[in-house]
Order: structure tokens, then C-alpha cells, then sequence
């Protein structure tokens, strides 16, 4: 996920005002599940401060402390003394689900004591690939990141669960795997060699998108503001055209001549124009600044950054507190119109994606006039100065100079 989580858990980037756990929350209390426990280790002190008591969310959120990071199945373990001998509902903390998708799961754990939700992946080389029954209803195998897999379709394991207190016995068991950590998919693969029965809740593609890479948050964004409700409680000036729905908050501003084409979130504070053009599936978080005649497409701008003035940002991922210079452009679609690839961990990665513009980490700035190529990333503190093209990753905490040649001749009379 870097440079976006360079400075937070990925489970407390945005979307639409809401970190990406608060949104599970959300779908947690629209299926009826109130009483939440959060496990908490990296950065949990922030964890802490974004879910507060739940009651924002209508829930009860208490925390448990995870002592050491090393797996799922550990990070399970803490639970135990809370959740005791009662059935329960574990959902990773980074994924986007629909309330549908958890009472599917909850409903078929009405009938089995144990259930894993699955979703069928067009590529399942990336995710733990579920082996399944002639009937599709039960578990046969779990495999982690199975060879041979790339490009090939599969079930995968959604990181959705009911389980009852027979996974914390099987915990007890569990080995650390090959990435030195307790996996909770080896303690499940325990139960299912000891004849214990996992179901399968068939989760659909729609209503459930694992954010594990950046680019993923752009789709995530993509599918919260499709219910976007249009809520206006900002100031909207005269002659400003808002096509439904745009969510204005408290503070906002849109001064006269800007076109915001919904759905468009706007957080506490945001300032958009005059004479800006915002277009659908933005979020722009609070404190925002787009200015005159800036054009901002299908993107995620974080907290108090400010893209003032004569600038393009389309399919891009803006990280807290960034200035971009004047005339900064995100290309966003490649010469041949191929997808955009780029590097993850030391591997060139199709992202799958005709359109993706910059990912840019916090604190980053931009002189004027500088071009980004599609899909490159902007590491935190990073400053990019005039009339630079980047065409491939800054680092974090480094500074970009344009190498200019310079001709000076006698001006003609």
C-alpha cells in the first residue's frame, strides 16, 4: 500500500469521510451485529481515536491488544476471553463489504456451526484458494497462495468468518507458516483434518473487494459513493451546477461557477472553485482545497491538501496535507491505451486498470507546471520541483530537480 499507508494502518485510509474499518462497521450494524471487538496492535492508539465507543456508528466497539504481530490466528487469540464459548463473526479489518455479504454468512451459519465466506476471483494467485465439495456448500481445502494459480480463476477465501470455540483449540496447534506467522486459514485446515465441518456462504463479487493494494482504493471509493445521499449542509454559492447526489458537510464552500458532477463527497471544510469542475466518484476529505479552473476526476484527496489552481487530477489517490504548484497534470491513460502496470514489492503488477493517474503519500508538493505519468507514486514529504515529468516512483523524503538546458540569443530589433 505504499506511499498511502506509509503513515497510517491501511484499515484508516478514507472513504467518503469513513476510514475503511468504519466502513465494515457500518455494514456490521445494518446486518444487526451491534457488539464489536477490535483487535488492535499496529498503530492502535489511531485505531483507538477513529472508532471511538462505536456510538458514531450506532455499535458497541470494546479492544483487545494483540501483544506481538505474527498472524491471523494470533491476532484471533486475543479474543478468545471476550468471546468465550459463544459463536462468533471475524471479518478482516481491510476489507469493503456489503451488509448483504455478512447476513449471507450469518444466515448460512444457521445451519452449520462453522462458515467461511468465498468469492470467485478471476486471478486467485494472490489469496487463499478454497478447494470445495461436489455441492459448493461445504469446505474440502484451504490452500495459501497456491503455485501455478496466476491468471487463473478460483474460489478465494474472502476473510469472512462464523466460527464457534473450536478454532481457539485449534490455534493451540497451529505452526507458523512459511511467512513466520500463525495463519488462521492453517488452524481451519486443522479442524477440517480432524472431520470438523466448515460450510461455504457464496459471497458475491460485487458486495465484497479486499483493499490490500492502492489502486484498490480507487474501486472501493468507486462502489461507497454509488449510495451516496445527497445532503447539502455547506454554503453553495450562486451559479454553482450540483448534479445529484453531492454530499456537502458542515464548513464546506463551493463558491460561484464551479460544476460538481455527483456522486461527490465533500468533508467538513472543503473549498471547491470558483470555476472548478469536480467529477463523479471523488471524495474529497476535510479541509480540502480545489481551486480555480482545476478539473478532479474519479480520485480520493485526503485531508487538508490543496490542489489550487490550473490543475488536472483524474484517477488518483492524493494523500494528507499535499500542495500541487500550478499546472500540475496526472496523466492517467497510457500512449498505447494498455493497462497501467507498476511495481509492487520489486514486481512489475498489472493493475487491471485502463486509468490511474498519481498515488501520492502525505505531505508531498508539486512546483508548477509538472507533468506525472500514469501510475507513478510520490513517497511522503517528497517535493517535486518546476516543470519536472515523472515517469517513475520518488521515494519518500527526496527532492526532484528538472535538468534544463537554457539557449539565450540576441532579441531581434
Amino acid at each position: 500500500m505504499w506511499p498511502l499507508a506509509e503513515n497510517r494502518p491501511k484499515h484508516l485510509l478514507p472513504l467518503a469521510g469513513k476510514p475503511v474499518i468504519g466502513r465494515i462497521l457500518l455494514s456490521m450494524v445494518e446486518s444487526g451485529i451491534l457488539n464489536i471487538l477490535v483487535v488492535v496492535g499496529y498503530h492502535e492508539d489511531e485505531v483507538r481515536r477513529a472508532l471511538g465507543d462505536g456510538a458514531e456508528y450506532g455499535a458497541h466497539v470494546e479492544y483487545v491488544q494483540q501483544p506481538a504481530l505474527t498472524g491471523t490466528a494470533s491476532a484471533l487469540r486475543t479474543a478468545y476471553e471476550a468471546v468465550g464459548s459463544e459463536r462468533f463473526l471475524a471479518v478482516y479489518g481491510d476489507l469493503v463489504v456489503s451488509s448483504h455479504a455478512i447476513t449471507t454468512l450469518v444466515e448460512k451459519a444457521r445451519t452449520i456451526p462453522r462458515v467461511l465466506g468465498i468469492v470467485r476471483a478471476p486471478d486467485a494467485s494472490q489469496y487463499g484458494l478454497i478447494e470445495l465439495n461436489d455441492g459448493r456448500d461445504k469446505i474440502v481445502r484451504i490452500n495459501e497462495k497456491p503455485a501455478g494459480m496466476v491468471g487463473k480463476a478460483g474460489w478465494i477465501n474472502s476473510g469472512m468468518y462464523v466460527l464457534d470455540e473450536d478454532v481457539f483449540k485449534a490455534i493451540e496447534h497451529t505452526s507458523r507458516s512459511k511467512r513466520s506467522e500463525y495463519e488462521l486459514t492453517s488452524s481451519l485446515q486443522l479442524l477440517l483434518r480432524e472431520g470438523k465441518e466448515i460450510g461455504s456462504a457464496i459471497i458475491q463479487e460485487l458486495d465484497w473487494l479486499d483493499v490490500g493494494r492502492p489502486w484498490e482504493l480507487l474501486e472501493a471509493n468507486r462502489r461507497i459513493l454509488q449510495n451516496l445521499r445527497h445532503v447539502i449542509k455547506g454554503k453553495i454559492e450562486e451559479c454553482v451546477t450540483l448534479k445529484q447526489p453531492v454530499y456537502v458537510d458542515e464548513g464546506a464552500l463551493i463558491p460561484a461557477g464551479s460544476y460538481v458532477e455527483g456522486p461527490v463527497y465533500c468533508g467538513k471544510g472543503t473549498t471547491i472553485g470558483p470555476n472548478a469542475r469536480v467529477r463523479p466518484f471523488t471524495s474529497l476529505e476535510a479541509d480540502v482545497v480545489i481551486g480555480a479552473s482545476c478539473d478532479i476526476k474519479n480520485s480520493i484527496v485526503m485531508k487538508g491538501s490543496k490542489i489550487p489552481h490550473l490543475s488536472y487530477v483524474g484517477d488518483s489517490v492524493i494523500g494528507e496535507e499535499c500542495n500541487l504548484g500550478a499546472g500540475t497534470i496526472t496523466a492517467n491513460v497510457r500512449f498505447d491505451k494498455r493497462t497501467v502496470r507498476l511495481k509492487v514489492k520489486g514486481k512489475l503488477f498489472d493493475t487491471g486498470r485502463e486509468k490511474l493517474g498519481v498515488l501520492m503519500g502525505d505531505r508531498a508538493q508539486t512546483g508548477i507546471g509538472v507533468s506525472l505519468l500514469p501510475g507513478v507514486r510520490i513517497g511522503s514529504d517528497s517535493w517535486i520541483a518546476p516543470g519536472a515529468v515523472i515517469s517513475q516512483d520518488v521515494p519518500s523524503r527526496k527532492i526532484v530537480l528538472a535538468k534544463q538546458s537554457r539557449i539565450v540569443k540576441a532579441a531581434p530589433r
